[in-house]
């Protein structure tokens, strides 16, 4: 009789440290549902990698701030749940779809504002509150955070001040989701060489100059710097960390 694998469900998983994340728990032997907003055949390329390497997975579509179409969502979650994985439930959530803004405080227009509190917060609050139901218990919930929570940048205070909402938010996740067994971490990226934010990292060589500079191990964090550590906490060795912050940064701003 072959043991069933746990079953992890990454926003965001078509690109950048989303696609990372989901190839490296596939690695761990757990099985990824990844969401993607447009881009559906890069989805389906990192669907075909993680196969490749002996997984299942399935890649569905997801605006992670439009909360009203995440009814559709998980009525499409629970037929692929038993269609292709045979089961009601999943074990691990990765909050992680998002974008980047930067935008002087001063010049931060409401649309912007809301655009980035629908993904970074409201989408993340209620995409967990409605994946309880199909959550099993003794899962865990891992949301992504950033530097920018701990240190200030001009450019972006509103996306800095959410994430720093989704780090005490994480905090009252452990807390009322424990009696289940769930724990619920925080994972907190520095500067990475993504597309992230127009590529401005990864593409910008002033940019990225002077975030090497400011980083203690002397270089720009890359996709896979990250994806290990999410997948770590979906581990057996890692069920004892809850309500914790940890920083991937390799340093920044110490």
């Amino acid at each position: 009789m072959t043991t069933t694998s746990k079953l992890a469900l990454v926003t965001g998983g078509s690109r950048g440290l989303g696609k990372n994340m989901a190839l490296k728990i596939a690695e761990k032997g757990i099985d990824v549902i990844l969401t993607y907003h447009t881009q559906r055949e890069e989805a389906q390329a990192v669907v075909a990698e993680i196969e490749k390497a002996g997984q299942k997975a399935v890649a569905l579509q997801l605006n992670a701030g439009d909360i009203k179409s995440f009814g559709n969502f998980f009525e499409q979650l629970n037929t692929v749940l038993k269609d292709h994985f045979n089961t009601t439930h999943f074990d691990f959530l990765i909050n992680n779809a998002g974008i980047g803004r930067h935008t002087a405080f001063a010049e931060t227009t409401e649309e912007e504002f809301d655009l980035l509190l629908n993904i970074h917060y409201k989408g993340v609050f209620f995409l967990t509150q409605k994946s309880l139901p199909i959550l099993n218990d003794g899962g865990r919930i891992i949301n992504i955070s950033s530097g920018l929570a701990r240190f200030s940048t001009p450019g972006y205070s509103a996306y800095g001040s959410m994430k720093g909402a989704i780090e005490t938010l994480t905090k009252y996740l452990a807390k009322e989701l424990g009696s289940r067994g769930i724990a619920a971490n925080v994972v907190a990226p520095g500067a990475i060489e993504t597309d992230f934010g127009g590529g401005v990292v990864r593409d910008n060589a002033q940019v990225n100059q002077m975030v090497a500079g400011i980083t203690a191990l002397g270089r720009v964090g890359l996709p896979d710097d990250i994806g290990g550590v999410v997948a770590f906490l979906c581990t057996e060795e890692a069920r004892w960390i809850n309500a914790q912050r940890i920083e991937v940064s390799g340093g920044m701003n110490i």
